[in-house]
């Protein structure tokens, strides 16, 4: 009998990166924009990232992540802009608020965008 521990589902993984997320101070990401993101169902199952203070979210867990969903990018003068990451960057719109601005990321997922999974960008 071994005495290793069974690897976490991806559900896990993604629920454990959430929480860890949420618990950033504003040093970090503005947590408006985490909090905003977390409330739409279908981008919570996604695998959550922060980079340079912006929410990056992923369709798998492992590394090289998915550049295929919109990130939103907080303005100087206020509000919010939604842009594509992959290649050439497309504005999918200029937002008032951080709870538009991640509605807007929810409704220009990829086609075919469920659960993040195990494995990484190149396994999709």
């Amino acid at each position: 009998m071994t005495d290793e521990t069974p690897a976490q589902s991806a559900e896990e993984t993604v629920e454990a990166q959430w929480r860890t997320v949420l618990s950033y101070g504003p040093e970090v990401i503005e947590q408006e924009m985490v909090r905003a993101a977390y409330a739409q169902p279908r981008l919570r199952q996604l695998f959550p990232g922060v980079s340079h203070g912006i929410l990056l979210l992923s369709r798998c867990v492992g590394y090289p992540h998915t550049r295929d969903v919109p990130v939103v990018y907080p303005l100087g003068e206020g509000g919010y802009e939604v842009t594509s990451r992959a290649g050439a960057e497309e504005l999918h719109g200029r937002c008032a608020t951080a709870e538009e601005a991640f509605a807007v990321v929810a409704a220009n997922l990829p086609e075919g965008c469920g659960p993040a999974v195990l494995g990484t960008a190149d396994d999709l």
